[in-house]
């Protein structure tokens, strides 16, 4: 991969450092500790905690923000606990997947389609609140029909309420990584 002058955007890094999540960028000094601890790198190798930081401060933001890795961060934390800067890798991911949803790179649609959200299936929900209930993470809400309602920026595609729905009325489709680790699996 060849990387030009117009790949390069040199404002990246301090629009990451303004959003939530991203405050902590500058603390990294790319120890790697990050990347040992992530099970996800363990199984999907393109997905390098370290790697996405550097891509950050080089100022790769449309080639980073277009990229499907951003999606595969599975938001447990692993990096957090083990960085020795408290750099806080896991909420940097958030803040690039809202600044590629905000710049349009991806939609809701595509978080949906792409197994990274759940999402309800109006003429099916019946309004037991088994999904506000089960929720770790309170994503779901009932809304003023009546209806169970996810906040697609917020699921964290975990899979837990599409488990539990007795009316089957939410909906959570394989995401790409999920059938890499699969894909893992079998080879060994």
């Amino acid at each position: 991969m060849t990387i030009t002058n117009k790949d390069i955007n040199s404002n990246f890094s301090s629009e990451v450092i303004a959003l939530p999540g991203g405050e902590h960028l500058n603390r990294c000094f790319s120890c790697g500790a990050c990347s040992g601890a992530c099970p996800v790198s363990q199984a999907i190798p393109d997905f390098d905690p370290r790697k996405i930081i550097h891509m950050i401060r080089m100022g790769l933001k449309e080639q980073l923000l277009t990229s499907d890795l951003l999606w595969f961060c599975s938001k447990c934390r692993s990096c957090v606990f083990v960085c020795p800067q408290d750099v806080r890798f896991a909420d940097i991911m958030v803040a690039l997947k809202e600044l590629a949803l905000d710049a349009g790179y991806f939609d809701e649609q595509d978080l949906r389609d792409n197994g990274k959200a759940a999402w309800v299936e109006r003429d099916l929900c019946v309004s037991c609140l088994t999904c506000v209930r089960v929720c770790p993470w309170r994503i779901p809400k009932i809304n003023d029909q009546g209806i169970a309602e996810i906040n697609t920026r917020e699921c964290r595609a975990c899979g837990i309420c599409p488990a539990e729905c007795p009316a089957q009325a939410i909906r959570l489709n394989e995401a790409e990584d999920e059938r890499l680790i699969a894909a893992c699996g079998t080879r060994q």
